[in-house]
């Protein structure tokens, strides 16, 4: 490695982790319902995305923030990184709850799913949920779904991976959840043990530092975003739109200005 490129390396390090401390706290993680809390998505009504910052002083920064998510990921801002390395993620089956909340259909792990490795620093698999379409974007194009995988380190940090999916085959943990999906209403459902190896990543990914997409919308998320498209059937996607509440089926929030943030790709090479 020339120094030229450890000089990079380090400050991309500098970057997402001096620069851009994570500030969370727990419930950081607690996605309210949205009848609690009284945000939604239709763009141009009171509580559209445009207004989260008036609905609660402690979400201001949905509208007065510099680094929220999500974005696009254009490939006019999109530089290959190649030191960012393999995603280095340890998943293992753990028990799990099926929670319809509200906004989002989330599946939540009881005990050890497993964590991710970014730099040396460990985050426990926590939860993954669905927005429709997809909120990160590609050149401008929206996907029909994207999953999102949190993860949290014992600092209460976040990272959270995002997997985009166009129609298709089945996929894999949407097949085992889809009688569960069906009879979802506002009890928990235990799944059992649940593999989230079934969320399967591409080896190629981008990398920056945004926010959470709902309220409060705290900065200082780690995001990875696997650049492989998965398949998603109709079926499985109209079960998670109608598990949702009423004026739900389409949560995703509008893409949010760059505001000058680096974009990395890392573009894996056999």
């Amino acid at each position: 490695m020339t120094l030229h490129t450890n000089l990079n390396f380090f400050f991309v390090i500098f970057f997402l982790f001096i620069i851009y401390p994570s500030t969370f706290t727990a419930s950081s993680l607690s996605h309210s319902k949205p009848e609690d809390e009284e945000f939604g998505y239709t763009e141009g009504s009171r509580n559209g995305p445009d207004n989260w910052w008036r609905l609660n002083p402690k979400w201001r920064v949905c509208g007065k923030g510099k680094r929220q998510s999500p974005i696009d990921l254009s490939d006019k801002v999109v530089h290959e990184f190649p030191q960012l390395g393999n995603l280095q993620k340890y998943y293992k089956p753990a028990p799990a709850l099926l929670k319809n909340m509200g906004h989002v259909i989330m599946v939540k792990w009881n005990g050890n799913a497993g964590q991710l490795n970014i730099n040396g620093t460990y985050y426990k698999l926590v939860q993954c949920h669905w927005h429709t379409p997809s909120e990160h974007t590609f050149n401008g194009t929206k996907f029909e779904l994207e999953l999102h995988a949190v993860h949290q380190n014992s600092k209460g940090e976040i990272a959270v991976i995002g997997i985009w999916y166009k129609i298709g085959r089945p996929d894999r943990l949407l097949s085992k959840l889809l009688k569960e999906l069906k009879s979802l209403g506002e009890k928990d459902i235990d799944l059992g043990v649940i593999n989230p190896g079934m969320m399967e990543l591409g080896r190629k990914y981008y990398r920056y530092v945004g926010s959470l997409t709902t309220p409060p919308c705290t900065e200082g998320v780690v995001w990875t975003i696997v650049k492989k498209v998965k398949t998603v059937s109709r079926k499985q996607l109209r079960a998670l739109k109608e598990a949702v509440h009423h004026g739900y089926e389409n949560n995703a929030r509008p893409t949010q200005e760059l505001h000058g943030r680096q974009v990395w790709l890392y573009n894996h090479k056999t």
